[in-house]
């Protein structure tokens, strides 16, 4: 259809690396050293700064704020190296830290404040913004009918105005390019999840299927009591699926990496002008390092996802299935000031096995990047693998000889374009105004012990009774009913009612069996692993 972009109603389930952020800086935990000596102001350039600041102290014409001052001095300073680089005063500290490491009460995204404007970097997985249909990219303009858009909103303003005690509500209105008008949303605050392993199931007799959010402390420890109990139920082959996952722990992700390797192989090395090449290789440890297996990626998998995917396809261990990942292949560390204030700075970049640096280029400024992930779809590439532009300067071979590219996040071995079968302007008045997920749950509330006695979330459809009561329920609030939409949108409307009342039953294993029935990317696997070749040796023609 000409002029209709599809992704525009996109309820994306991906996450994304962006600038700043909570995710921001945390590719690599590492033990706190001490960087004393590199914020003396002692050096030439530093007696500079340090001589103007007391200058605007004392003679400007009114009162100044010199602690904020500084503040913005320096974020503008790091804004201006990448856009990885960031600076987090001291008052912001642990909540940028507690997707990580804990847990809140709140709408679930993580964001960012760009140009006085409050960005979504991602929703968070499972949270009430992910249910409700926000993306990437989207800008918070009001919260509660006020401004929060180029009044000098901070990080701390945002998350006193968005957290809040479970089950109260929030209302805000959020500009989404390519939508004329702000799109309003009522969010019922709830528990953030802490889990980064989303879940863990037995697609088949023998193929598992392990979906893991982010790189967290945890992951680890979650991953291995996963995997055992997928291999008491007889796994012998894994789809291991960081879509959408932003990253996170660099460390993580090479224990997680080392499960997957022999002893020996190379997971990543990471190198920079101040810190020599430093090499992480799997060890003796791992209990899935011959079986077959497939890591699906997208563009919203990055850092510490990127890393994974590059070590399994460039040791030629298993096929990348999904879309081209983000590019994100900057390390951060971070040095906390003595205020209590940190800097995660860009020391290092991470290379693949084979030498491939996956960042994306950003020498064009901070909004060529952003807007590098909308490109994608206004380009045509997430729907056909012929729009991406392949850098042949940046060709690499593996030792199998298969052809793998840098420059600009992980390619997949097959290529699985994003599913817009689905979207209507009706399925987007229906997600935005949180209904499907509303009626969902009174659904399941008031029909919990029929449901339970059902046994499990097979033994429960959403028949034509059960869908017209949701269309009437639409009507009462305020969605009318469309009959062009439906023809685009019943089938998939109908999976989502049935996966989200299976959740509020039977939890997550009745919820994503049920989502994921239709998903190309994992039929694809599974077609691989049921095709009786050898899984290496299978390629994209």
């Amino acid at each position: 259809m000409k002029g209709f972009r599809p992704y525009i109603y996109f309820p994306i389930l991906f996450a994304l690396v962006l600038i700043g952020g909570i995710y921001v800086g945390l590719s690599v935990k590492t033990d706190k050293p001490n960087h004393a000596a590199f914020f003396s102001l002692e050096s030439r350039h530093g007696n500079k700064m340090n001589q103007l600041l007391r200058y605007i102290e004392a003679e400007y014409v009114d009162t100044v704020d010199m602690g904020q001052l500084t503040d913005d001095a320096i974020t503008e300073l790091l804004m201006g190296l990448d856009p990885h680089s960031a600076y987090i005063p001291a008052k912001e500290l642990q909540a940028m830290n507690e997707p990580l490491e804990g847990n809140f009460e709140g709408i679930g995204v993580e964001f960012n404040i760009i140009q006085d404007t409050i960005v979504v970097v991602a929703p968070i997985a499972g949270g009430p913004s992910e249910i409700l249909g926000i993306r990437p990219g989207d800008r918070i303009v009001t919260i509660e009918g006020e401004n929060a858009a180029g009044i000098g909103i901070t990080n701390k303003d945002v998350i006193d105005k968005l957290r809040g005690k479970g089950g109260t509500k929030v209302s805000i209105e959020i500009f989404r390019k390519g939508e004329k008008e702000l799109l309003p949303f009522t969010i019922t605050r709830g528990q953030i999840p802490i889990n980064s392993l989303e879940v863990a199931y037995m697609l088949t007799s023998d193929i598992g299927y392990i979906k893991i959010s982010r790189f967290a402390a945890t992951t680890y420890d979650e991953y291995i009591d996963a995997f055992g109990n997928l291999k008491n139920k007889g796994m012998s082959k894994m789809i291991l699926d960081l879509r959408g996952n932003p990253g996170g722990y660099l460390q993580t992700a090479s224990d997680l990496a080392d499960e997957f390797l022999e002893n020996g192989k190379m997971i990543v090395y990471t190198k920079g002008k101040a810190h020599p090449k430093r090499s992480y290789e799997a060890t003796r440890r791992g209990d899935f390092e011959s079986q077959d297996i497939i890591v699906l990626i997208d563009e919203g998998s990055a850092s510490a996802s990127e890393i994974i995917a590059g070590a399994i396809q460039d040791n030629d261990r298993g096929v990348i299935v999904g879309r081209r990942s983000f590019g994100k292949g900057l390390v951060q560390e971070q040095a906390e000031l003595s205020d209590g204030s940190a800097v995660r700075l860009t020391t290092a970049r991470y290379y693949t096995p084979t030498g491939r640096c996956i960042q994306k280029p950003y020498e064009n400024g901070l909004d060529d990047y952003y807007h590098e992930y909308y490109d994608r779809y206004e380009s045509g590439e997430v729907y056909e693998e012929d729009s991406i532009k392949l850098n042949d300067s940046l060709k690499f071979v593996t030792p199998g000889g298969k052809v793998v590219y840098g420059g600009g996040g992980i390619m997949p071995d097959f290529f699985i374009p994003a599913d817009t079968s689905f979207l209507s302007p009706y399925f987007s008045k229906l997600m935005r105004n949180n209904l499907i997920n509303q009626f969902g749950f009174d659904y399941a509330d008031n029909h919990r012990k029929e449901l339970k006695k059902l046994g499990n979330y097979k033994m429960f459809m959403v028949d034509s009774k059960l869908l017209n009561d949701f269309i009437a329920y639409a009507e009462e609030n305020d969605v009318p009913k469309s009959e062009e939409g439906l023809k685009v949108s019943s089938n998939y409307i109908k999976t989502l009612l049935r996966a989200i009342i299976s959740r509020h039953i039977w939890g997550d294993e009745g919820y994503y069996p049920v989502l994921q029935q239709n998903d190309q990317a994992i039929l694809k696997s599974i077609e691989l692993m049921e095709s009786g070749k050898p899984l290496i040796s299978l390629r994209e023609e």
